[in-house]
């Protein structure tokens, strides 16, 4: 049986982990910035997701393969993005090396293309990420199968692709996780905030991360001071960021609520790619009980 989100949602251990993924991510991002670009707001994230869906599963009920005007008829269709949107993502991921063209084209009105070796490579690895943190919840061996056998990107990568785009609770999670996550950047820099967290108190309303000053955004996540300022204002006249002090040069501080939008988001996320994993592989594992951690306030 899955991993539910709801009880994914609820576990102190799932919350553990969640902040171990968000520093995997941020050295991840550190280490190749190029790619992560293509999952700098949740609509590249979509897109990219919707194109290896077509290309491994045919999730748009034909046969699997992919070329421009068939993902961006899905895209639209599925209310991702725009028809010029998606074909501008089309040539930026042609341009950069993710995507190439079929030496043959069955039809010339549409050229087939394929994710190069180096798309690959970078998705198996996102899936290796996710899989490890669902390991080490339940003594799983789901990253060490997937390493010994690479093949089972193609039967996992349409379902988490469907689920993922599907999810009202994943396209839309809460104000401050779509403040982030629909801006350039967004995502990873919401991700770096989180990475900062420690065990969380949820007897209080607010969590400090420490100082975080707005050179320090921009300089890590190549944004301009002007984004970065304006997206931290924003979140903060939400009341779900705000300082102890002046913002931009006193300590930080989350609150719950917001870490909760994230905790929730990142509990569904993991469920359903949990599902697929079980569905590929046919291997259902049986979820081992841990003791809980003391929860304490957090310390940056």
């Amino acid at each position: 049986m899955s991993l539910s989100a709801k009880e994914l949602a609820q576990d102190p251990n799932f919350f553990a982990e969640i902040l171990n993924y968000t520093r995997e991510i941020i050295f991840t991002y550190n280490q190749n910035q190029q790619i992560c670009s293509v999952f700098a707001s949740q609509q590249r994230w979509l897109m990219a997701l919707a194109g290896f869906g077509l290309y491994y599963g045919g999730i748009d009920g034909e046969q699997p393969g992919l070329h421009a005007n068939r993902f961006a008829t899905y895209v639209v269709e599925n209310e991702i993005a725009s028809h010029n949107t998606a074909l501008s993502f089309i040539q930026q991921m042609l341009a950069e090396g993710f995507l190439r063209y079929l030496p043959v084209a069955p039809d010339r009105r549409s050229r087939p293309m394929e994710p190069t070796e180096e798309a690959i490579k970078q998705l198996g690895k996102w899936l290796a990420i996710h899989l490890s943190v669902l390991d080490r919840l339940d003594d799983g061996k789901r990253s060490a199968l997937l390493a010994k056998r690479p093949d089972l990107i193609a039967a996992l990568q349409p379902a988490i692709s469907v689920d993922i785009i599907n999810s009202d609770d994943l396209r839309h999670p809460g104000d401050t996780f779509d403040l982030f996550t629909w801006v350039n950047s967004g995502g990873v820099i919401m991700d770096y905030l989180i990475s900062r967290v420690g065990l969380v108190d949820t007897a209080t309303q607010r969590v400090i991360v420490g100082r975080i000053a707005f050179t320090d955004i921009c300089r890590r996540f190549l944004i301009s001071r002007t984004h970065a300022k304006r997206l931290m204002i924003r979140a903060a006249k939400m009341q779900s960021i705000g300082w102890t002090g002046s913002s931009g040069r006193s300590q930080l501080w989350l609150s719950c609520d917001f870490i909760q939008e994230y905790r929730n988001f990142q509990a569904e996320k993991f469920s359903i790619i949990d599902s697929a994993w079980r569905n590929a592989s046919g291997s259902p594992q049986i979820r081992a009980p841990k003791a809980k951690p003391v929860f304490t306030s957090a310390v940056p």
